[in-house]
């Protein structure tokens, strides 16, 4: 026999997963506090019709010794008890209403409720899946079910208790059946094992728990052919074969590659999971219950299930990603899954959501990170703010006018080489212009006189006001750019060093306070003060403490950031309404002029 009608529950006492549903009906049945109709519902397998004829068992119940009444604990030996268990029981009718759905069978089911028990204590009417019904059928049905005989009870069962007609829900006690837990349904699953004399390994049993959806009945089912696709034995490797689950070591390479910024890793794992043929959904499912449970160890490590036996491996990744990187992509992930349906096909799909991972990790030292790029170590030194080699701008040198009233293209000096791993947009104007002898706002001393004819110029963009000489502020920068450049600090601690000025620092003890203003309260977390005092502690090589404060900051290190940029816009600007071909072209064209904002810097 199967094992899902072999371990069918035949008392209250058998069944899990349902106590709400137990307590009350038990209740009501030592106590006589009967309904006349009673309406289950929830999901396929969760034991509607089990319930069913346990209560009716419970209505019919005469006994061992046939002098019993009605009890929550049906003996499940006497004659009533056998003929329901085996479904010959005269008293006891299920129609299922997904094949018996028009008013005719209704109504011949309703012609004999006026007859009373031929040998039973109660008649009970199961109707199984009665939204298949037709309006009529319920139509019916109505006046019965309102004012049934006192030896009649009627028990509904439904997956889709929307489609009932209220007029029918008003008429019953209305109980839902809910969806088992993975671990509920494992535990029962390990007791059937156990009862059959099978050996199981936890892990098989955990598959076959997760893939029944909350369904007993599908878990029995699908471990009756695990059974028969293992040879009589439950082997982790077999289940997952046999429902083509994804591996944990794939999703260990994963989570290593993004850790690692490694994409060339990614792309090898989704070819191997193409060529193994598993699929991409079973993937992001498998990376979201890994990034869930690293989670769990992050935030609240004595709540990690310690029977769990990848619990070692779980822990080992949540020190590969920062809380905060765990939580967004759990979330792509889980969005991930909804966005396979639209991709060309479930491998692209799914290549593109890690891609994406991998784009929203922080980048690592010397690579661009959006306006600003990560400092070298290399150009750290005692006493200096943390900034690298700026490289010269380019001077366009005008050559002599051409015998044809024609513009002519400046050919630019060659610039000296680039320190490598420095994007040329990192440069600073005022630094380069040191570097060639030049005022920042002293014009070129090749430029050519503007023409009067040339349309007016838009005024360069405006230069964030000066900041102000302070050595803390210094210092705290290049503190800052260093670990930014470890990649110590990322996302939300990042920004909180960032937007922080340090007020007041003082050697004590062996080890370093420091006092930081923070003007955004989100940011004032005492998670993002523990992360960046360990990530200061580390580059200072001594136990360093940190302070927050409320209140406007001033000549932080993002400020310095934006007023770079803005010097850098300025210096862009003035060098393209300086260069000759420009002016000549503005001269030649009456109508033409510089598009606000189209230029950038180089």
């Amino acid at each position: 026999m199967v094992l899902a009608r072999k371990y069918r529950p035949h008392s209250f006492e058998a069944m899990v997963g349902q106590g709400h549903v137990v307590q009350a009906l038990s209740n009501a049945l030592t106590q006589q506090r009967l309904h006349h109709a009673y309406l289950f519902t929830g999901t396929r397998g969760v034991g509607k019709t089990t319930v069913s004829r346990i209560l009716a068992k419970s209505l019919n119940c005469v006994g061992l010794d046939g002098s019993g009444g009605i009890t929550a604990h049906p003996c499940g030996q006497c004659q009533p008890c056998r003929d329901i268990d085996s479904g010959r029981f005269v008293d006891y009718v299920e129609l299922d209403a997904a094949s018996n759905r028009g008013v005719e069978e209704i109504s011949q089911l309703l012609d004999q409720s006026v007859y009373k028990p031929v040998v039973g204590r109660f008649k009970v009417y199961m109707i199984d899946e009665v939204h298949m019904l037709t309006n009529h059928a319920f139509n019916a049905m109505l006046k019965t079910l309102e004012e049934p005989p006192d030896y009649l009870k009627f028990v509904l069962a439904t997956t889709d208790p929307q489609k009932v007609p209220v007029t029918v829900l008003s008429r019953c006690l209305q109980f839902n059946l809910r969806p088992m837990a993975m671990q509920t349904v494992q535990d029962h699953l390990q007791q059937v094992m156990a009862s059959e004399g099978i050996s199981a390994e936890p892990g098989a049993l955990s598959l076959l728990a997760r893939a029944a959806r909350g369904s007993m009945r599908d878990a029995l089912s699908l471990t009756d052919q695990a059974i028969a696709f293992g040879g009589g034995s439950l082997l982790e490797a077999n289940v997952r074969q046999m429902l083509g689950a994804v591996d944990r070591q794939h999703i260990q390479k994963i989570i290593e590659s993004v850790s690692a910024g490694d994409g060339a890793g990614l792309v090898a794992a989704v070819d191997t999971l193409r060529e193994l043929g598993l699929s991409a959904s079973g993937t992001l499912e498998e990376l979201a219950t890994a990034l869930q449970r690293m989670a769990v160890i992050q935030a609240v490590p004595q709540a990690a299930d310690a029977s769990d036996p990848d619990a070692a491996l779980w822990q080992s990744l949540a020190g590969m990603l920062a809380p905060d990187e765990t939580q967004l992509f759990y979330s792509l992930a889980l969005q991930g899954r909804a966005e396979l349906a639209l991709a060309p096909d479930e491998y692209s799909g799914l290549l593109m959501l890690l891609l994406r991972l991998l784009a929203f990790k922080p980048a690592q030292a010397g690579q661009h990170t959006g306006d600003r790029a990560a400092p070298s170590p290399k150009a750290e030194s005692s006493g200096a703010a943390a900034r690298r080699a700026p490289e010269p701008v380019q001077k366009v040198a005008a050559e002599a006018p051409p015998a044809v009233a024609r513009p002519v293209v400046a050919r630019a000096a060659p610039a000296p080489e680039v320190p490598q791993g420095i994007p040329p947009w990192e440069v600073l104007p005022d630094q380069a212009y040191e570097a060639g002898n030049a005022e920042p706002d002293s014009p070129p001393a090749e430029a050519p006189a503007l023409v009067e004819a040339s349309a007016p110029m838009p005024a360069p963009a405006p230069v964030a006001a000066a900041l102000p000489d302070d050595p803390l502020s210094d210092r705290w920068a290049q503190l800052v750019a260093q670990m930014a450049a470890r990649n110590s600090i990322t996302a939300l601690v990042r920004e909180l060093a960032m937007q922080a000025q340090c007020v007041a620092s003082m050697e004590e003890g062996g080890g370093s306070r420091w006092r930081l203003r923070v003007e955004r309260e989100s940011l004032r977390g005492d998670m993002h003060r523990e992360r960046l005092a360990q990530a200061l502690s580390q580059l200072l090589e001594h136990p360093a403490v940190i302070e927050l404060e409320g209140g406007a900051a001033v000549n932080t290190p993002a400020q310095r950031d934006q007023a770079a940029r803005e010097r850098r816009q300025r210096a862009a600007e003035d060098l393209i309404q300086r260069d000759p071909l420009v002016v000549s072209a503005l001269a030649q064209y009456p109508g033409a002029r510089i598009v606000a904002g189209s230029i950038r810097p180089v």
